[in-house]
């Protein structure tokens, strides 16, 4: 693979838009010329993408060039990405059971998606100040965008204390609590939720789990699986080995040994470069 190395940066939403949108990202990636693959782990979001640069899904055994911008729904196992040379991205980060009403969409259980949007007007723009390196400005253009549209979306306060108390629990909350939290029957949490997200409130606190094990082994690669399957509410560590590998392709174990080596290759670049620019 090429020589890569990567800018992560993310903003706070503003307070009007907290109840939809996490965060806005910019990430920038540097490869050489050569394909350069990665892969984007499932977690308890959807992300609408702008991106400045060239990017390419792999459906099957062929790579498809995406549009800017596209969307990745929630999703239920690892996609991968291609790209050549520099990469820049604005991202937004929003609420599976917000994003359809936000952009007027109807909901799709679909994890990369391609959609028509008068959002996509932006792009132009976007990729001026991009290239200039004026991130903050771009980045406040695309906040205005959104908040501007959520003004014409009605709040579902029912849904916002649903997806808040599965947040705070960390998925780790029955169903039947969760609904107690929204002050909805059982029946009609679930029938709102799905209409609204295109899932269950189950496969919503099933991926906010996955995505807390996923952090806590990054972090810690060598937590002790049994203790941390109990302290996130699996069964057993077979149970939360089971469902780690639905969502990411790989056992913990493994995503562990991973991380430390990924780590340490991190470490061994800083290393470097320290050590290059010191004489």
């Amino acid at each position: 693979m090429p020589p890569f190395n990567m800018l992560h940066q993310e903003y706070d939403a503003p307070e009007a838009l907290r109840d939809t949108i996490k965060c806005f990202w910019y990430n920038k990636r540097t490869s050489g010329e050569g394909l350069s693959g990665y892969e984007v782990i499932p977690d308890g979001y959807a992300e609408i993408i702008f991106y400045f640069g060239n990017i390419s899904v792999e459906q099957g055994e062929n790579l498809q060039a995406l549009p800017s911008p596209f969307m990745m729904g929630l999703l239920n196992q690892p996609v991968h990405f291609y790209t050549r040379g520099d990469l820049e991205i604005i991202g937004i980060r929003c609420f599976p059971w917000t994003v359809f009403d936000l952009l007027g969409l109807h909901p799709d259980r679909a994890g990369v998606q391609v959609f028509e949007h008068p959002m996509a007007q932006l792009q132009n723009g976007l990729s001026r100040l991009v290239s200039a390196g004026r991130i903050e400005e771009a980045v406040a253009e695309v906040k205005q965008y959104f908040l501007d549209a959520r003004l014409g979306v009605a709040a579902d306060s029912m849904l916002h204390k649903a997806g808040m108390a599965m947040q705070k629990a960390k998925g780790n909350l029955p169903v039947s609590q969760v609904a107690e939290a929204a002050h909805a029957t059982l029946r009609t949490l679930e029938r709102n939720f799905k209409q609204s997200s295109g899932y269950t409130v189950k496969d919503v606190s099933g991926l906010m789990r996955f995505e807390q094990v996923r952090n806590r082994l990054w972090t810690e690669p060598d937590v002790n699986l049994t203790g941390l399957a109990h302290e996130m509410g699996y069964t057993d560590q077979p149970h939360l080995s089971r469902e780690f590998k639905r969502y990411s392709g790989t056992s913990p174990a493994a995503f562990a040994r991973n991380a430390k080596k990924g780590k340490q290759a991190a470490a061994n670049d800083v290393l470097a470069f320290a050590k290059k620019n010191a004489k």
